[in-house]
């Protein structure tokens, strides 16, 4: 039988569950597929579904020096192919847009892949539309194959539009995972019945389900759990959480777990040395599936204040929203990006607007004197999550497609 190339910038990743979940998924659908990833692996551990997936995966060289004589190798396969021209042609286009190293540097991946790709492979499909599909739409044209995409979030907005229609017009599909994301593509796209809506959900056979009763903890006693999961990056607005955090009343008895690693870790950290916040934080770092379900297990409020990036960078539908939700902690979150097709405000959570510290500061300090209110919003949640949210929908259209081409 033949198979299908998933195509990922890194494999495993302990941020990208949801890709996992997929390839998981596939999988026990009957699709074969084959695992390309554009650099190895540098998370500190791996979830349980990476140890179920059965895929090969193939590394492709993360930059030229690597492994020249592989690159030079699969150049000169390259030329020789009656494909060269037209697929050369497409990244001279791309090149005069954007003419520098990176874009190189994708080609050079493109031709490794194309000339690596072993011949029961019919199907490239590309997980985000920057830099790993550039290095699939090289592959694919010069290995004479078709591709489609799906598409997330900071590929679809820190890309620039002429990239984007590039990419979207020369597949043959392409899937992402939020409402916004899909009707900003449409509206760059020659024909817009290419770009389908496909939330990726969840699969929530491994979570608990919800606790039946409401803690007692208000703030007046017993310190209220505050968690959040995500990486300590821009996007994730943790420094308007500590802000926020920082405004809270002194008297107000709370302790806040960030899980999760990142470029600005030990900027936060400063930042909360600073307000004066050391003492009722604990910094887990990056931590395993398994940790992440046992920590929110106890928690008693999840906060995720997303917000937009300098970069035009921001979250698409946050799995650790999805997550939480199933097992029906109150989360409180932003009016940003898909966020609100998640969680309705005021029914199933909180939303406030992003990057507003004293209005989050406000919500926190309802949400942690009101144990009641909580535990409610997070009953309505785990419903709405585990029923809406469902992997197995997507999951079913997606093997669908494969289905057609295999």
């Amino acid at each position: 039988m033949s198979r299908i190339a998933v195509v990922v910038k890194g494999y495993p990743r302990l941020s990208e569950t949801f890709i996992a979940q997929e390839m998981l998924g596939l999988e026990r659908r009957g699709i074969e597929i084959l695992i390309v990833a554009l650099r190895k692996p540098y998370d500190p551990y791996i979830h349980d579904l990476h140890r179920q997936i059965s895929a090969e995966v193939m590394y492709l060289p993360e930059y030229v020096k690597d492994d020249p004589a592989r690159v030079a190798r699969a150049k000169r396969w390259a030329e020789k192919q009656p494909t060269f021209e037209a697929a050369k042609a497409l990244f001279d286009a791309d090149f005069a847009h954007q003419p520098n190293a990176d874009r190189r540097r994708r080609w050079a991946q493109g031709c490794v892949f194309a000339h690596e790709l072993p011949e029961d492979v019919t199907w490239i499909y590309t997980h985000y539309l920057h830099t790993p599909c550039s290095a699939s739409r090289y592959a694919a044209h010069l290995s004479g194959r078709k591709w489609s995409f799906s598409a997330h979030a900071k590929d679809i907005w820190t890309s620039p539009d002429w990239d984007l229609k590039t990419k979207i017009n020369d597949a043959a599909w392409g899937v992402t995972c939020t409402a916004v994301n899909a009707e900003h593509l449409k509206g760059l796209a020659e024909d817009p019945d290419k770009i389908e809506l496909l939330y990726h959900g969840l699969d929530f056979s491994g979570f608990p389900e919800p606790k039946t009763k409401a803690t007692t903890r208000d703030g007046s006693g017993e310190s209220v759990r505050l968690v959040s999961v995500g990486r300590a990056v821009e996007k994730k607005g943790y420094d308007d959480l500590l802000d926020a955090l920082a405004k809270l009343p002194a008297a107000l008895n709370w302790h806040f777990t960030h899980i999760g690693g990142g470029d600005l870790s030990e900027h936060l950290k400063a930042q909360a040395d600073a307000l004066g916040l050391s003492d009722r934080i604990t910094w887990r770092g990056a931590q395993p599936r398994e940790e992440v379900i046992a920590t929110c297990r106890e928690a008693d409020l999840f906060v995720l204040p997303s917000k937009l990036a300098k970069s035009g960078d921001r979250d698409g539908l946050p799995n650790v929203l999805m997550e939480a939700q199933s097992m029906g902690i109150c989360c409180l979150s932003t009016k940003v990006s898909a966020i609100p097709e998640l969680i309705l405000n005021g029914e199933t959570g909180v939303l406030v607007t992003p990057g507003a510290p004293k209005e989050l500061a406000e919500a926190m300090q309802r949400l942690i004197t009101a144990p009641e209110t909580r535990h409610g919003l997070g009953l309505a949640a785990a419903t709405r999550v585990r029923t809406t949210f469902s992997t197995d929908p997507g999951l079913d259209r997606l093997a669908d497609k494969f289905r057609k081409v295999l």
